[in-house]
């Protein structure tokens, strides 16, 4: 089974509140998080409530300070714990929305976008196998965004896909990376 431990001090000190399933309100268990431990299970927590804003990608092991899993701030607000994945991993990307425009399939994870692509932007997405995590910087850097197959927001038509940036919670298409959520990230 799957534990979070957030802390409201940094390396594990103060207040703290252990998790072991979905939460989309954390206020009421702490006020800020300065230091994470996951001693089982994938996580994906949030900026915000409700499982929006930034998101941060966590795997088992300690988080010292909010630097240590890419955190812009001390904030955490909601959380969401994933299953293993041990099948296939397939996606395509496109320049345009709507999966319109020149489509590039990926398998593997790419520290450069552009590199491989020849694009910044990727517009729409379709997530046919595994759990993904886009990043804003080449080299696995910057704000993360974590892509499912199935799942997502109400409104989707046809599960996994993802019409325009903004149903993945960017505001931006320009993306520098992406790879496999796995027991490795």
């Amino acid at each position: 089974m799957g534990k979070i431990i957030f802390y409201e001090g940094r390396n594990f000190q103060g207040r703290h509140w252990e998790c072991n399933s979905d939460c989309m309100d954390t206020f009421r268990h702490f006020n800020c998080c300065n230091s994470i431990r996951v001693s089982g299970g994938h996580w994906v927590a949030y900026e915000k409530p409700n499982f929006m804003g930034y998101q941060y990608i966590l795997n088992q092991g300690e988080y010292a300070d909010h630097h240590s899993w890419m955190g812009f701030n001390n904030c955490v607000r909601s959380c969401q714990m994933y299953p293993p994945y041990r099948g296939s991993y397939r996606m395509r990307v496109y320049n345009r929305p709507e999966m319109m425009g020149q489509m590039m399939e990926f398998m593997e994870d790419c520290p450069n976008v552009y590199d491989r692509y020849r694009h910044h932007d990727i517009f729409s997405c379709h997530i046919m196998e595994g759990y993904w995590i886009f990043y804003e910087h080449p080299n696995y850097r910057g704000r993360q965004y974590f892509l499912r197959p199935g799942e997502g927001r109400q409104y989707f038509l046809h599960p996994g896909e993802y019409r325009r940036y903004s149903d993945w919670g960017s505001s931006s298409p320009t993306f520098g990376s992406l790879r496999r959520f796995t027991e490795l990230n």
